[in-house]
């Protein structure tokens, strides 16, 4: 497999694993929330609230998400190229600082907070995590097999 087609699956892939942490993440705390103030809330409602979640936040937080990690990921090939830094902490860096940038910039930009299960501390530090996730997919998945068995 060539360099650039093993880049862009791990590029694929790292997204559709933020995507789908970050919209499941963002669904358990909201209903999470609405628990605490004492609604029922059955594990059918949970996995169909995350299934519909998923498909209606894909057309813009997934596109959001996709366009942060790319410019984040394309900014740490330059720093790794430039400096001697190690991609295995470089990249779920930038996931994160990716998905907190996205999540501070979306209310300027969009005049809301598009993402209800962010709003709070814990709900934020959830989100970058599911970018810091997506850093450490891409970095592994994007090194060769040989790279990897070292």
């Amino acid at each position: 497999m060539s360099s650039r087609t093993r880049l862009i699956i791990a590029f694929v892939i790292s997204c559709l694993s933020a995507i789908v942490l970050a919209c499941f993440s963002h669904t358990q705390l909201v209903l999470n929330e609405l628990a605490s103030l004492g609604v029922s809330v059955p594990a059918e409602v949970r996995a169909r609230a995350t299934l519909d979640d998923l498909l209606g936040l894909l057309p813009t937080y997934g596109v959001i998400i996709t366009i942060g990690l790319a410019i984040a990921f394309a900014l740490t090939a330059w720093l790794l190229r430039k400096f001697s830094l190690s991609p295995r902490v470089l990249y779920p860096l930038a996931g994160a600082v990716a998905f907190a940038a996205m999540l501070l910039l979306m209310h300027p930009i969009l005049e809301i907070t598009l993402i209800a299960g962010a709003r709070g501390w814990s709900g934020f530090m959830t989100q970058c995590l599911c970018g810091l996730a997506a850093g450490l997919c891409f970095a592994f998945l994007k090194e060769s097999p040989r790279t990897l068995a070292q």
